[in-house]
């Protein structure tokens, strides 16, 4: 929706933001999971791909619309995600708070939409990776400990792959590529911003915003929190 009310020869109007995309009925949330508010998206937050996808080129930081500041949402369902799996309600081999992220991936049986409202004891790497930007500490905790720890049942030529069940004992041999599409920018964007800083440079993104009636705050910090 950004980018199509964005751009510069063919624009959508801008009440279509509204109008369309939060205006389904699972948009706005309000609930509080273990602690946590989340503002927007689904219960738990969904996979977390919804906090990386839409945020490798667009910078959330102090950033708002009228339901709330979008790097304050992906940070808590990040945190929520992570307490879920502390609190291993199914109790699967292996949740920890060294051991979480659920999102889209591969798994034993196929493949899902992983999440704690669909979990069957599949973590996915990238998932804890790709939250670098909104919660650093923790996220690289994770990446430590799933390098140390599973070694090479888990990191290969391209880096960690796909996804892991320690309740049936399994480790994916394959990689999927749209995870580490996501994931690598995002890491780039907790580093050094890259990829936030380019995209939003390009003159269209500022209109669109001001158009849309985004809030903007003070000058995001110099480096991500």
């Amino acid at each position: 929706y950004l980018l199509a009310i964005a751009s510069p020869t063919h624009p959508i109007p801008a009440s279509c933001y509204y109008n369309g995309w939060a205006r389904e009925s699972w948009y706005a949330n309000g609930n509080t999971y273990y602690g946590y508010h989340q503002w927007v998206g689904p219960a738990y937050g969904g996979p977390l791909f919804f906090t990386h996808c839409s945020y490798v080129g667009f910078d959330p930081r102090n950033k708002s619309d009228s339901y709330c500041n979008y790097f304050d949402n992906s940070r808590n369902i990040s945190l929520i995600h992570r307490a879920y799996s502390m609190d291993n309600p199914h109790n699967f081999v292996g949740y920890s708070a060294l051991v979480w992220g659920l999102t889209y991936s591969t798994n034993p049986w196929g493949g899902s939409d992983h999440s704690p409202t669909n979990d069957n004891g599949t973590i996915t790497p990238t998932a804890a990776l790709g939250a670098m930007p909104y919660a650093p500490a923790e996220s690289i905790a994770t990446l430590k400990h799933f390098y140390h720890v599973y070694g090479d049942r888990l990191w290969g030529p391209f880096g960690f792959r796909d996804a892991f069940n320690l309740t049936e004992s399994w480790f994916s041999q394959t990689y999927l590529g749209i995870n580490h599409g996501t994931t690598v920018p995002m890491i780039e964007n907790f580093r050094t911003r890259l990829c936030w800083n380019l995209f939003m440079a390009n003159p269209e993104i500022q209109p669109m915003l001001e158009a849309i009636g985004w809030t903007i705050s003070s000058p995001p910090p110099t480096s991500p929190p």
